[in-house]
């Protein structure tokens, strides 16, 4: 389905053409003056200079073709040369029963791609803190975006589980409890199927083995030992490496689910070790790596490079791998199992240069093909009000358990404020609400740019927030619901009709341009610009609201566009919301 604006533009091209000048000269944008016109064309001043004419005396000459065209209410031209729009509201109308009845609202992808998106990028035995925040919720709306789109996506969390992490847990776990089965050596069992600490043991088991490490050598020594002989298969280690998979996973998944977060695929580091010996082999017979240092490295560099890039390392002086080796293992990993055309990694964008490096080196040396897309998508810093990265009151991390109950919390005070509800519908309430509020104000951000986390702003009802957004629905559901409960008519799927409501035109307008802010998110990845239309929407439906007596209406045939009007603004908006990862409570 052709977005409104193409329409109007076509028309404007077939006009600039008539009178015989270059018809890109009829692109037409929305009106930066909307207090005069909804839309404006400007190509007669482009024009102007390429054809030697006033500009004025082009765009008188464009308007004359465009009188009897029954597109427009108004086209007119006006000094020194631009051309004001107005549409015919039936012309509206009628686009919006048509995308009304199009799939996915007139959206559409003429190429599908197969698409795996990276994002989530937590390490197993340490719980979810807000530093994973970003990746999570903007990883989900642009998985969500684009299979909205029709493209197949698959998501994979990535997890960091392997390393010297698991050395440090292994250790500290035999400082603890040495009397487990996992090291006595004389030991010839099958080992247990219950794992020996539980997700709160282990979760302190981590950093206290990593502070111990600091400063006790002997015991980082022998964390590395326990690292090698993991790696290396040894069976009892293998069996404790398991118990933490299984624990942390389990946990992993209710902390992502309590942010409406899911991956199809939750694979990590490990997955990839099987394929790192092939790759440093095929880098090494393609003559694209070699020593430097002790290490070995691939040039990365280009002729058109702005800047010096440095070489990626692929193995370090001591044999071991790195995050890179690890990287793209697991794109050849994933080549063999879905071929995308299409990669999205979603990590903090001070990893630009590591992105940058295992881009290249998987092109150069064709484990993806060159026309693969590759991005790299890069987020700032969620701060605190100082501006530092957020923290707790005591300077520490926050869990991200704790931040989702703190902005649950302040929606539960303000549900309360004007209580009406009981405390369990209350508390229900500010779980979707709380969820709004959180994501709305990380994804209303775009993306590369650091932000400010205000509880307080984020959980209010007014303003740019996400609970504003959910109430505005939570109106036109009560407005709905009443109207059904006044006519006796269960169908609110009726066809948009026209009217010299100046706030319904403006709303008709707002409506239609879902399908075109929907492929441009999902063409930049940029689930800010779904928050801004929502934003948008939710203002010009709420002016609506107020200007327009909807259910007084005497004129019922009125009445019955007005309703199938909000009808479809309540669909578009709930689609919205949840292509940004939360949905709307029925009542607030």
């Amino acid at each position: 389905m052709k977005k409104l604006l193409e329409l109007i533009t076509e028309e404007f091209e077939k006009a600039f053409e008539k009178n015989e000048y270059d018809k890109k000269l009829g692109k037409v944008v929305v009106s930066n003056r909307p207090d005069l016109c909804q839309y404006q064309c400007n190509g007669a001043m482009a024009g102007a200079k390429l054809y030697h004419k006033a500009p004025i005396m082009i765009a008188n000459q464009v308007v004359e073709s465009l009188q009897d065209n029954e597109m427009f209410e108004s086209v007119e031209a006006v000094m020194p040369g631009f051309i004001n729009i107005k549409l015919n509201s039936e012309f509206v109308a009628k686009y919006l029963n048509d995308m009304k009845e199009a799939d996915k609202y007139g959206c559409e992808n003429k190429e599908p791609e197969t698409i795996v998106i990276d994002y989530g990028g937590a390490n197993v035995a340490k719980p979810l803190h807000v530093g994973h925040l970003r990746s999570a919720v903007i990883g989900e709306s642009v998985k969500r975006i684009e299979r909205f789109m029709g493209n197949k996506v698959i998501s994979d969390v990535h997890l960091g589980d392997w390393g010297l992490q698991m050395g440090l847990i292994i250790t500290e776990l035999e400082c603890r409890k040495p009397d487990l089965v996992y090291f006595d050596e004389s030991y010839t069992g099958e080992y247990p199927e219950e794992a020996p600490f539980t997700i709160s043991e282990l979760e302190e088991i981590y950093p206290c083995a990593s502070a111990k490490s600091k400063v006790d050598e002997e015991f980082k020594e022998k964390a590395h030992q326990a690292t090698l002989k993991l790696q290396s298969g040894y069976a009892p280690y293998t069996a404790i490496w398991k118990h933490i998979m299984k624990v942390s996973v389990e946990d992993l998944k209710k902390n992502y689910g309590n942010l409406n977060v899911d991956f199809d695929l939750w694979k990590g580091e490990s997955d990839a070790q099987p394929y790192i010996p092939g790759l440093i082999q095929d880098l090494i017979d393609k003559k694209l790596a070699y020593e430097s240092q002790g290490a070995l490295v691939v040039d990365i560099s280009k002729e058109d490079d702005t800047k010096e890039l440095p070489p990626c390392i692929v193995r370090k002086s001591d044999g071991a791998a790195l995050y890179a080796t690890s990287d793209l293992a697991t794109i050849i990993q994933r080549e063999q199992d879905y071929k995308p055309n299409h990669y999205i990694y979603v990590a903090d964008k001070r990893q630009e240069l590591h992105f940058t490096q295992v881009f290249r080196v998987s092109k150069k040396a064709n484990i993806v093909d060159e026309n693969t897309k590759m991005e790299f998508l890069g987020f700032g810093t969620m701060n605190g009000k100082d501006g530092k990265p957020f923290k707790t009151r005591d300077g520490g991390v926050m869990r991200l358990e704790s931040l989702i109950a703190q902005i649950n919390k302040a929606v539960y005070d303000k549900i309360m404020e004007n209580r009406t509800v009981s405390e369990e519908e209350a508390n229900n309430t500010a779980k979707i609400v709380g969820l709004a509020a959180l994501k709305y104000g990380d994804l209303s951000n775009q993306a590369s740019k650091d932000y400010i986390f205000d509880i307080d702003r984020f959980a209010s009802f007014e303003g740019n927030t996400g609970p504003y957004i959910l109430y505005t629905i939570v109106r036109i559901k009560s407005i709905l619901e009443k109207y059904k409960a006044e006519s006796g008519n269960a169908d609110v799927n009726l066809p948009v009709i026209s009217t010299d409501n100046g706030s319904q035109m403006q709303l008709m307008l707002e409506v239609a341009k879902f399908n075109e802010i929907i492929e441009n998110a999902a063409e930049e990845l940029a689930p800010h610009k779904i928050c801004s239309y929502v934003y948008d929407l939710s203002n010009v439906f709420n002016r609506f609201y107020h200007e327009t007596k909807i259910l007084a209406e005497e004129d019922q045939t009125k009445k019955a566009g007005y309703i199938a009007l909000i009808n479809l603004t309540i669909n578009v908006l709930e689609q919205c919301i949840d292509l940004l990862g939360f949905s709307a409570p029925d009542r607030m």
